[in-house]
């Protein structure tokens, strides 16, 4: 397949989601976000298997791909609902910190012109203010990247493995005259062997 197919693009899918769940399990670890951190760990690995897969002609791997990137959409969405705390979903729920304590939002504290006050070593809501972007905004920013890039990477996954048993029905159908013909055991042909005969004759 050339450059501009659906397999090289899903390479590149797979790269970006790389890129975006690395970057975002680094911030994760220095807030102790454990939830999060556990989901990027799985996520990678799965997006591993999809590049494998792509890059390999694997589209088992693709389909373990493309399966994951359901469940992928569905936490993120989950995430983007608690940071918009709808319903009785907060910040502080333990779905997100598995109840560890100092889990926050890394970007709670700093981010970009976040003035920090009343911070302690007991305190776990310390009072921020002058940041140009509030923290849950950059999270769902975050969370609705990766719904795009998985959703844009489920769809090219589909279409991949299509490719591949295309070509995989294809190939059957071409060679399979001569994989038949292989296995034929050769025919058996009867030729008649002449041989000289010899006539001798007694003189009397």
């Amino acid at each position: 397949m050339s450059c501009c197919s659906g397999r090289c693009t899903l390479i590149t899918l797979c790269f970006l989601q790389l890129l975006a769940t690395v970057e975002r399990q680094v911030f994760d670890f220095l807030g102790y976000m454990w939830a999060p951190i556990i989901g990027n760990f799985f996520q990678i690995i799965c997006v591993i298997l999809g590049l494998f897969g792509t890059y390999q002609y694997r589209p088992r791997y693709i389909v373990v791909y493309c399966t994951w990137a359901v469940l992928w959409v569905a936490w993120n969405i989950f995430i983007i609902c608690v940071y918009l705390e709808l319903g009785s979903l907060t910040v502080e729920t333990p779905a997100l910190t598995l109840g560890a304590p100092q889990s926050i939002s890394w970007w709670r504290e700093h981010g970009i012109g976040c003035q920090v006050s009343n911070t302690t070593s007991s305190s776990t809501n310390p009072v921020v203010s002058g940041c140009l972007l509030d923290f849950k905004y950059v999270e769902i920013i975050h969370a609705a990247i990766q719904i795009l890039l998985a959703i844009i990477g489920f769809i090219y996954g589909i279409y991949v493995v299509y490719l591949f048993t295309e070509e995989d029905d294809s190939f059957d159908f071409i060679g399979g005259f001569d994989s038949y013909s292989a296995y034929q055991a050769p025919q058996k042909t009867s030729h008649m062997q002449l041989q000289p005969m010899y006539v001798t004759s007694s003189t009397c």
